[in-house]
């Protein structure tokens, strides 16, 4: 799946471009490449890259382990889940011991 992310992001990029010179400069580079927009070779460009932005759509919402299970933590996950003042202490221990104890009392 990340070979078809990686296509689909070029795509994107390529269609990106395109409009953007569409827009600046009323020039299209895809039609002016593959003759015109009536023709099939354009057309098709044009429907691969919809295509890719319907993909990349999929991409947009993935989760973080989605994109990289390899990953502890990307730039957009905090790997740091403490308070400011430290790392809460973790009484679940002493709780256990508590209880062991108040157990071997009562069967006393």
């Amino acid at each position: 799946m990340r070979i078809v992310s990686r296509i689909a992001l070029v795509l994107v990029i390529i269609g990106a471009l395109n409009w953007g010179l569409i827009g600046l400069f009323q020039f299209d580079l895809v039609a002016t490449l593959f003759g015109g927009q009536a023709s099939v070779l354009s057309r098709i460009v044009y429907t691969l890259v919809g295509i890719s932005g319907i993909v990349s759509l999929g991409i947009l919402f993935e989760t973080d382990d989605a994109t990289d299970p390899d990953a502890e933590h990307t730039r957009f996950s905090n790997p740091n889940y403490g308070t400011e003042f430290g790392d809460e202490p973790d009484f679940t221990e002493l709780r256990d011991d508590a209880r062991r104890r108040s157990d071997d009392d009562t069967m006393l």
